[in-house]
């Protein structure tokens, strides 16, 4: 990987969970760029995120992983066509319209997880991105974000 910066580090005043680098508690993901339209994050679990077997990473931290890798996707990609640089000029913010999550296989939580994004669709309101999760190179959930822009006071 190039020596990109995060869209995470780039986004102002972003202390989500998921997604935030301003929140010491969050999971704090990277996402990054591999294609015009597509975007990669790499996650390490720790044990505190297991589900109910010890084992596996817990249903939840995969959602909020899914959703939060998206919804960076969708704020960078408006960033990219509007030819401006994440962070620069007007706050651009998206929230989850809608995220669906389809379990396939359990993830180890002994292995970093692998999240794909692709940008699937775009309109002046809302930009659809789709979301594959890897462990172990298989494919242990999909997802989908309608992601669905919000005024750029939206956060203060």
């Amino acid at each position: 990987m190039s020596q990109q910066t995060a869209f995470q580090d780039l986004i102002p005043n972003n202390h989500c969970f998921g997604c935030g680098p301003h929140n010491s508690n969050g999971l704090r993901i990277k996402s990054y760029w591999s294609d015009r339209d597509c975007s990669i994050c790499h996650f390490k679990p720790s044990h505190h995120h297991s589900a109910g077997p010890e084992e596996y990473l817990n249903g939840g931290i995969i959602a909020t992983l899914i959703d939060c890798h998206c919804i960076c996707t969708a704020i960078a990609k408006a960033y990219q066509l509007e030819d401006r640089e994440i962070g620069t000029g007007e706050s651009v913010w998206y929230v989850t319209g809608q995220l669906t999550v389809r379990y396939k296989h359990p993830a180890r939580l002994d292995r970093e997880v692998e999240l794909r994004a692709e940008v699937l669709e775009i309109d002046d309101r809302k930009i659809v991105v789709e979301c594959d999760v890897y462990s172990d190179s298989k494919c242990c959930a999909t997802g989908e974000v309608i992601a669905i822009r919000v005024a750029s006071d939206w956060i203060k």
